[in-house]
């Protein structure tokens, strides 16, 4: 098992949600963690919570990534930045709210993935990209999610394929969530838009996931993935509060 003591972690979106969960769990294990987000307030608590580095930015910005990388030089990499996407059904949408994700989660994705191919990254770095369970579902009341989020899922292989052809030792994986995460703003915002469409409570829609999934819970799960050999090589991995962690094929 890999020891996390003094290993640079950066965490993108890691402010809140689910990203704040995984950037807990490293914390306590003596990870050197650096957050960038967009909201300077919020950073400076969790520095003072924390004591995490911090860095304020937009995370879409390919200049920034590329200077945090070469900055920082992580040997593992979290791609958890995203936007909030609007929940409503297709005919309710304009293309701006529809694409929101794609203009967000996929824009800032691609530029981190190219940023960690082109340094690159050391030898051994794990790069860990935030897809969804709407990328093998669908999500018919958040717009264009579910392909920004396939597309992620995607983009986890084709850069494993690139790290390959070029002789990098840089391991690409997508992280689905088959569930969805009462506990985050995101999360609470999608099942009261479902529970609604089905006519339930929030809790009883949630209640059909099965096992909740807290943000702690998550960041768990993303250690034991980081840490346990058996998970070095899969391409993806879903993950649920019943079933804990299940690899996937690309």
């Amino acid at each position: 098992m890999q020891t996390f003591e003094h290993k640079r972690v950066l965490v993108t979106g890691g402010s809140r949600g689910l990203g704040l969960g995984v950037v807990e769990a490293l914390v306590a294990r003596h990870a050197d963690v650096t957050v960038l987000a967009r909201d300077s307030a919020t950073l400076a608590g969790l520095k003072d919570r924390l004591g995490v580095s911090i860095l304020a930015g937009d995370a879409t910005d390919p200049a920034l990534a590329e200077l945090v990388l070469r900055d920082v030089r992580p040997s593992v990499l979290v791609l958890n930045a995203g936007a909030m996407p609007t929940m409503a059904p297709l005919d309710a949408h304009t293309w701006e709210s529809f694409s929101s994700n794609w203009n967000t989660d996929v824009k800032a994705t691609f530029h981190w993935v190219q940023a960690a191919l082109r340094l690159p990254l050391e030898n051994g770095s794990r790069v860990l990209l935030s897809s969804s369970g709407a990328a093998l579902e669908g999500s018919p009341l958040s717009g264009g999610y579910a392909g920004a989020k396939r597309m992620i899922w995607l983009m986890a292989g084709y850069a494993n394929g690139v790290a390959t052809a070029l002789h990098r030792d840089i391991r690409f994986q997508a992280l689905l969530v088959r569930q969805i995460v009462g506990a985050t703003e995101l999360g609470r915002a999608a099942a009261e838009a479902y529970a609604r469409r089905k006519g339930v409570s929030t809790e009883a829609f949630l209640a059909g996931f099965g096992k909740a999934l807290s943000p702690w819970d998550y960041g768990e799960h993303i250690v034991a993935l980081l840490s346990e050999p058996r998970y070095e090589k899969p391409p993806a991995f879903a993950i649920r509060g019943e079933t804990g962690i299940q690899p996937l094929d690309a």
